[in-house]
């Protein structure tokens, strides 16, 4: 009887960390698997109107789909809570003051008008990293180059 009531623990255990099913899963379920963003989510829906998931290793007939993602689905690895926007953006207000010039060549401040900007924090990032490497493999050139002159 103890035997019995262990078994069903450990079979009740083992379902509720189970990986999800890919055949009936929601856009979201799936966007919450790591690897899998929004276009991969759409793109299984769509294979599955076409094809039955049998196993986690079917998705690897779509495409855009690798053995990472499988082996994500399989082991039943979740995103990291996932932000609503794909990245941060930072909000400035600009004033700039429109002025209107008289006849005799006076300015005259006509008014102040306030611009709001949006900066995309991880697009500068990506900017910045790949100046940096520029600027690194110049300076390695530069070294290469003294290295052969000095061997000559």
């Amino acid at each position: 009887m103890v035997k019995k009531i262990l078994l069903t623990i450990i079979f009740l255990s083992a379902s509720l960390f189970a990986a999800i099913n890919l055949q009936t899963a929601s856009k979201e379920e799936l966007m919450s698997i790591a690897g899998i963003g929004a276009k991969r989510a759409d793109a299984i829906i769509k294979y599955r109107k076409t094809h039955r998931i049998k196993s986690a290793d079917d998705l690897l007939n779509i495409k855009g789909i690798g053995k990472n993602v499988v082996y994500n689905v399989k082991k039943g690895i979740k995103n990291k809570k996932r932000v609503a926007s794909k990245s941060k953006v930072r909000t400035k207000t600009k004033k700039r003051v429109v002025t209107k010039t008289k006849a005799n060549g006076e300015k005259v401040k006509k008014r102040v008008v306030k611009k709001k900007t949006t900066t995309n924090l991880k697009s500068k990032r990506k900017i910045k990293s790949s100046r940096k490497t520029k600027v690194l493999r110049k300076k390695r050139k530069k070294e290469s180059k003294k290295a052969k002159s000095k061997n000559s």
